[in-house]
């Protein structure tokens, strides 16, 4: 009975836990826009970078 109890006092932590962790990540703050601006930035560069190696692999050839 007791082991209940606690089992069910730790399921209804968790729950609580995953529910406040979700509804804490609706409302963006500044350093969360900047991060994906920095991230479409870095993936950009990447996508340009490739591009640039290809033409110099197709200057080799």
């Amino acid at each position: 009975m007791m082991m209940n109890i606690g089992k069910n006092a730790i399921a209804a932590l968790v729950v609580g836990l995953l529910t406040a962790g979700v509804s804490g990540c609706k409302n963006e703050g500044p350093m969360e826009r900047t991060g994906k601006e920095i991230d479409k930035a870095a993936e950009k560069t990447g996508e340009k970078l490739e591009k640039a190696g290809d033409k110099v692999k197709e200057s080799v050839k």
